[in-house]
């Protein structure tokens, strides 16, 4: 086969370092929005962004050529450095180490997306944390809790 194909799209979630809610709507918009320029930079489609002051979902499709891992550095990195250079108040402002990645299946883009763009509502009732083990849990991801939120 000449060709490789794919339908791959992942729904991954990180947080601030130390879970510092320091994703502020003032910034929210336009941190979202270079974070989305950083995945078509690779080829990729960010389908949906969204998320709270401590954390960040991103629904996307990859490159076939994209490592997962390497996206993630690629965009924690470059991200924080914008940041960093854009908002001189924000120089304590990274990322913590670490990442979760789920694959969707088609059919389910629409719910994911939505899920996604209703953070807010999602989280006046359940934290991070539980959601975030909650993801953990239904995909059958074995963690040690000592480390899941570190």
């Amino acid at each position: 086969m000449g060709h490789t194909y794919t339908a791959l799209q992942y729904h991954i979630v990180f947080a601030t370092k130390d879970r510092v809610p320091s994703i502020q709507p003032n910034i929210q918009t336009r941190l979202y929005e270079y974070i989305g320029g950083i995945v078509r930079g690779e080829n990729g489609i960010p389908i949906a962004i969204g998320g709270m002051p401590d954390h960040i979902h991103l629904l996307a499709t990859l490159h076939p050529t994209t490592c997962l891992a390497d996206m993630l550095r690629r965009i924690k990195a470059n991200s924080s450095k914008w940041v960093h250079e854009n908002m001189p108040e924000m120089q304590a402002f990274a990322w913590q180490a670490g990442y979760a990645a789920f694959t969707v299946s088609r059919s389910l883009l629409g719910d994911v997306e939505a899920y996604i763009r209703n953070q807010s509502t999602h989280h006046a009732t359940l934290s991070f944390e539980d959601e975030f083990v909650a993801f953990l849990e239904r995909h059958g991801i074995e963690y040690d809790e000592r480390y899941v939120m570190g």
